[in-house]
């Protein structure tokens, strides 16, 4: 799937990153709490979150996210944006809550992301 898919799926306006609508996608998570970002997600991968905060892209820097959808019609101030702009990222926005963009990402063949296996004796 690629990003345009995802914006059309979520009925999102692109808020940053235009040219970079053919980019493949390939798993998706939703969450509020970043540190279960860090335990389920992959690169190549979309982020569904209702959280406006800066450590949104920080996280998604790490972990090579592709994409950033914030749901809920909530709108990500110029700070967050710059950022995303830096670490080359795509950001969205759609009035859907997470639980619904997820589940219409899902339907229309975007895996989620699964746990990332566990370091020998944890």
């Amino acid at each position: 799937m690629t990003i345009g898919d995802v914006k059309e799926i979520l009925e999102a306006d692109v808020l940053l990153g235009e040219d970079r609508m053919d980019e493949e996608v390939d798993t998706a998570c939703g969450s509020d709490l970043m540190s279960d970002v860090l335990a389920f997600v992959k690169e190549k991968a979309v982020l569904i979150t209702g959280l406006i905060n800066p450590h949104v892209v920080r996280t998604s820097e790490m972990l090579d996210i592709s994409c950033i959808v914030f749901s809920r019609g909530k709108l990500p101030g110029p700070q967050i944006l710059e950022e995303a702009e830096e670490c080359g990222m795509t950001v969205l926005a759609t009035n859907m809550t997470t639980y619904t963009a997820c589940g219409e990402l899902y339907t229309h063949g975007l895996p989620g992301s699964k746990r990332r296996a566990a370091p020998e004796g944890a």
